[in-house]
């Protein structure tokens, strides 16, 4: 434990300001569970944004939530957060505002890491981890230069080279430690009740039976969801087309299938692209499902077909298996579940640029048009036989 947090001794009262992405809220959850573990009778609060407090209901690393809302001026939230008199607060975001937003709350301990800009509104700055690998982008220049002479020289970790201990959730481990926390790797975990799932799983499975009669008939669906999109870009999004290509290629193989798609509102339009190149039984319900629906629906779902996104760490989370094409993006970073965990299928092309970490390609997407629709139905077909 860092010397200046020695002589608190065990704290009362923890206020942890959390992430703001899914993705990364879901990768936290290994380190709030070593800290429940290391403090039980503590009061762990969780600071977050509204849209994600669906995700924690349940949880037991949790005691109690503090939402804000998009936007809110982090002297608003300072002033509603001050009267918790918490002993404690974890920063787990890197921004200088998550660190100013826990000092303006009058919370004499605060600790998070060291970055430019907010070391002096912590009492802590823990220095970064060894063993961490910076996603750093690449540029255009370099990417063409990569891809003209077909050489890689850019990224260790190229094709599975480096270490598992690289991976984001090793990052929140790491804090939750700098407190006495066991530093052990744990698979991150959601909690959804069993008469969430009994209720939901009747009210969706009439929906279905309305949309796709031939279900009814045909007697139990085999559920299987699909997000095709994702928040950070389309580098990260595998071509439209070939969703929809696996589609019909699984309902020929796997009786009785019926496809969830899910997204936000604004993913509606290519879901429903999607459904309409597939045709059989495939239910867009993008924009159509709160936080909490999508976590229960995915884990009904056998297996989820997704890029690296915010329900792809949802699934995992859950215990759905996940079938991931990769290419901007590398899973020894922030593949889902467990690192090296064999019920997830990562798949990821030979693309000498790959990763480059960018939102859009500069290039001929080479990285997602090299896995193939039948590399992804093979997945899809060998995840369903485990």
């Amino acid at each position: 434990m860092p010397a200046r947090l020695a002589s608190i001794g065990v704290p009362g009262k923890i206020l942890v300001r959390g992430v703001n992405w899914l993705g990364d809220a879901v990768m936290t959850t290994p380190g709030l569970l070593r800290l429940r573990e290391h403090f039980p009778r503590a009061q762990i609060t969780l600071l977050c944004p509204r849209y994600l407090s669906e995700l924690w209901l349940h949880h037991p690393a949790i005691d109690k939530q503090f939402s804000f809302e998009r936007g809110e001026n982090l002297w608003s939230i300072a002033r509603r957060v001050r009267p918790g008199s918490y002993d404690l607060a974890l920063v787990l975001p890197n921004s200088p505002r998550s660190a100013l937003e826990v000092w303006l709350s009058g919370i004499p301990h605060r600790l998070g890491y060291a970055r430019p800009w907010r070391n002096w509104f912590l009492t802590a700055p823990i220095p970064p981890r060894q063993g961490c690998v910076s996603m750093r982008k690449k540029s255009a220049h370099e990417i063409r230069r990569l891809v003209k002479a077909d050489i890689t020289t850019f990224y260790p970790n190229l094709h599975g080279q480096v270490s598992s201990a690289a991976h984001q959730v090793y990052e929140y481990l790491h804090l939750a430690a700098a407190l006495g926390a066991n530093p052990a790797m744990l698979a991150p975990k959601l909690e959804v009740g069993a008469e969430e799932v009994s209720s939901f799983q009747a009210t969706w499975s009439s929906r279905i039976a309305e949309t796709s009669p031939g279900a009814s008939r045909e007697g139990q669906s085999v559920w299987l969801g699909m997000c095709p999109s994702a928040a950070y870009g389309p580098a990260k999004c595998w071509p439209f087309e070939r969703f929809a290509a696996v589609t019909q290629e699984v309902a020929q193989r796997v009786k009785n299938s019926i496809w969830l798609l899910f997204g936000t509102r604004n993913d509606w339009g290519e879901c429903e692209r999607i459904r309409r190149l597939a045709g059989g039984r495939v239910l867009n319900i993008a924009g159509q499902t709160s936080l909490r629906e999508l976590m229960v629906l995915l884990k009904l779902c056998r297996v989820v077909l997704t890029n690296d996104s915010g329900p792809m760490h949802v699934a995992a989370a859950l215990g759905t298996p996940v079938v991931v094409p990769f290419g901007s993006t590398t899973p020894e970073l922030t593949g889902p579940g467990l690192p090296g965990d064999t019920r997830n299928e990562l798949l990821r092309s030979d693309a000498v640029c790959s990763p480059c970490f960018r939102r859009t390609c500069p290039v001929d997407f080479r990285c997602m048009t090299g896995i193939s629709v039948e590399q992804v139905v093979d997945a899809i077909l060998n995840t369903l036989g485990r």
